[in-house]
């Protein structure tokens, strides 16, 4: 099997991106070969921009065509139904971030594509990232020592008309704020390099734009190493998009990643020079086109390399569940006005008690 056939479901704002890669053959052992929304004239416009036949009903398609992999690019918060309506057909499936509203979805995703026997793939690309990855391995090469600090700031402009293109934007049960939608990503990055979260206190305003949600965020975070952590996020800069970064500090060293999309490496500074590190300032900065940044076609190769050669696969179901766990009690928080914690801890139990 030299090539794997992927199909979209959904037609909107981000499968420009995913058609492109797919379509002219930017990834590696892929190609789009057809494509579904509801809306006939969306579904229309990128299969006659690709050549691919195209859909309006998801059973037709699979029925139809000869697909490997579906990604489900619709609203947020009917991941869930798409995702378990497609498993059964044992084809695997890339989502979107997030991969749903709800733990409940979640839980519903994971274990609709278990009983079929399909891989699930939560889609977070920036964890590909040139800089991030080089972030990631320091982290785990021990040169922080014990961690201090982490910090991500989304500092992004979206307009009243963004907001406008669709009806589900910014509402509750479709998509959320600012938090589940714009910054998904740089809270997955923040857990990811920081470690288990054990509390949230969150604060929250719709500042600019006429929607339900929240377009403007800011949280405190206590990790279980005993660092501290911060997300600033907001849609509500102006008149551009200002940045998307990320800081790790700890007793041995500080690296700071910013850009508009996670993709300047800003600080890399340890007690302990290594060699290499005089050149990482300019070997692991690079300059995207957009916000999206490079990472959907590493995410895309990653993918392609799990399916074929059975390698784990770094953003799972499970993973995609925990950056959602870690969103839902940021909203509790901004909700009750106190502090969430993540985990259950046993109080009254006396199993295991010495």
């Amino acid at each position: 099997m030299n090539f794997l056939n992927f199909a979209l479901v959904g037609c909107g704002r981000i499968s420009k991106r995913h058609s492109e890669l797919l379509g002219l053959q930017q990834i590696r052992n892929a190609k789009l070969v057809a494509v579904c929304d509801v809306v006939a004239e969306k579904a229309e416009k990128i299969a006659q921009n690709f050549s691919v036949p195209h859909f309006t009903d998801m059973h037709e398609m699979m029925r139809s065509v000869a697909i490997d992999v579906v990604v489900v690019l619709t609203e947020s918060g009917n991941h869930a139904k798409h995702v378990v309506a497609l498993a059964p057909y044992g084809k695997h499936i890339m989502v979107e971030k997030p991969m749903a509203l709800t733990l409940d979805d979640a839980d519903a995703m994971i274990r609709a594509c278990d009983e079929s026997g399909v891989k699930l793939f939560v889609v977070k690309q920036n964890r590909f990232n040139v800089p991030v990855l080089k972030l990631r391995t320091a982290l785990e090469a021990g040169r922080f020592g014990k961690l201090v600090l982490g910090t991500v700031r989304v500092r992004w402009c979206r307009p009243q008309a963004y907001y406008d293109q669709d009806a589900w934007r910014g509402t509750w049960a479709l998509d959320g704020g600012v938090l589940t939608n714009q910054a998904s990503h740089h809270v997955d990055l923040l857990e990811w390099m920081m470690g288990e979260v054990d509390s949230v206190f969150a604060m929250s305003s719709t500042a600019l734009a006429n929607i339900e949600a929240e377009d403007t965020a800011v949280v405190t975070l206590r990790f279980r190493n005993g660092a501290l952590g911060v997300i600033e996020a907001t849609t509500a800069a102006r008149p551009t998009d200002l940045e998307g970064s990320i800081s790790v500090l700890g007793e041995g060293g500080t690296v700071e990643i910013g850009g508009f999309a996670v993709n300047q490496m800003k600080v890399w500074n340890f007690s302990e020079p290594k060699d290499g590190d005089e050149r990482v300032m300019t070997d692991y900065s690079v300059n995207p086109p957009n916000v999206y940044g490079f990472g959907h076609q590493a995410y895309y190769e990653h993918v392609i390399d799990s399916i074929k050669k059975g390698t784990p696969h770094l953003v799972d179901g499970l993973v995609g569940r925990k950056s959602l766990e870690l969103i839902s009690a940021i909203y509790e928080s901004s909700e009750t006005g106190r502090e969430v914690p993540l985990r259950f801890r046993a109080k009254y139990s006396r199993l295991g008690a010495k």
